[in-house]
């Protein structure tokens, strides 16, 4: 009877000792909470072509002006046949997933 209570004792402790505690899955205390991030508006950005930092208006000028290009993106013949087959190979591949 004896050995059966200190066997109930040391499982007992153990579940005990071995239970996750609560605290570790709290963000810590000097976090911002999400719910402020989002909406929070960032009024600077970084340049898409080399990285600097930018004020909201540089940023959508710049924006503007990628968007307004001199000349149609050009892809070359032999590339455009290699896409074109690399997704046409892509779809064999969903439709017999073992070939």
């Amino acid at each position: 009877m004896r050995v059966k209570n200190v066997c109930f004792a040391l499982t007992i402790n153990l579940v005990a000792w071995l239970k996750p505690s609560l605290c570790f899955a709290l963000p810590p205390a000097q976090d911002i909470p999400e719910e402020i991030l989002r909406t929070e508006i960032i009024l600077e950005g970084r340049s898409p072509v080399d990285g600097k930092p930018l004020s909201a208006a540089e940023y959508e000028e710049l924006q503007a002006r990628l968007a307004q290009s001199a000349f149609p993106p050009e892809i070359a013949p032999d590339l455009r046949e290699l896409i074109f087959l690399l997704q046409l190979r892509k779809f064999i591949k969903t439709i017999i997933p073992f070939y």
